[in-house]
């Protein structure tokens, strides 16, 4: 599964393993439509269309950040961890690879850091490769910077357990699981 797919760039690493991508916006869901074999749908992170534990394993890469509340965040990340298969065994355990922007980007050109604002508004440009002329347009997306641990506590704050997490290239990241069958 993989939530906020976009364009779909990330179904394509691994053409033996069938992916479900699911994205709010009606335009990248189009176009990752055409990463056969694997199938898309238009949904809300909050409000996942899927069966719960059924997946073993669930890719969310750069969605979080976007979502405006921690209470909210902690929804997301659960609504997540709910579709992968509960810990039944360690052999048949479902996983899932969350990536967040962070907040320590002090060496990037964005130059983000401790003790800086975590809830910020940063410009998104859109061509219109169709135009004429070159027309751009900007918006102005939210972003929570994640500061170092942030991750792990909403992680854990879902009902999910982190196997591992680290950072890399101004994110961070967790792989986790589910602790709970679901009720």
């Amino acid at each position: 599964m993989d939530v906020g797919c976009g364009n779909g760039k990330n179904m394509m690493v691994n053409h033996d393993v069938f992916i479900i991508g699911t994205d709010r916006s009606e335009s990248l869901v189009k176009i990752a439509a055409d990463k056969k074999p694997h199938d898309v749908a238009v949904a809300d992170l909050l409000h996942l269309p899927h069966p719960a534990a059924r997946f073993e394993f669930a890719i969310c890469i750069a969605v979080v950040h976007h979502i405006s509340t921690q209470e909210r965040r902690v929804e997301a990340i659960n609504s997540v961890l709910e579709a992968l298969v509960p810990p039944r065994d360690a052999a048949r355990s479902g996983t899932a690879l969350f990536f967040v922007w962070a907040l320590e980007q002090k060496e990037s050109r964005r130059g983000w850091d401790e003790g800086g604002h975590q809830d910020v508004m940063v410009p998104w440009v859109m061509n219109n490769p169709k135009a004429q002329e070159v027309e751009k347009k900007v918006v102005q997306r939210y972003y929570h910077l994640y500061r170092k641990g942030e991750l792990e506590e909403d992680i854990q704050q879902a009902g999910g357990k982190v196997l591992e997490s680290g950072y890399e290239k101004d994110n961070w990241w967790a792989i986790a699981s589910r602790t709970v069958e679901p009720g």
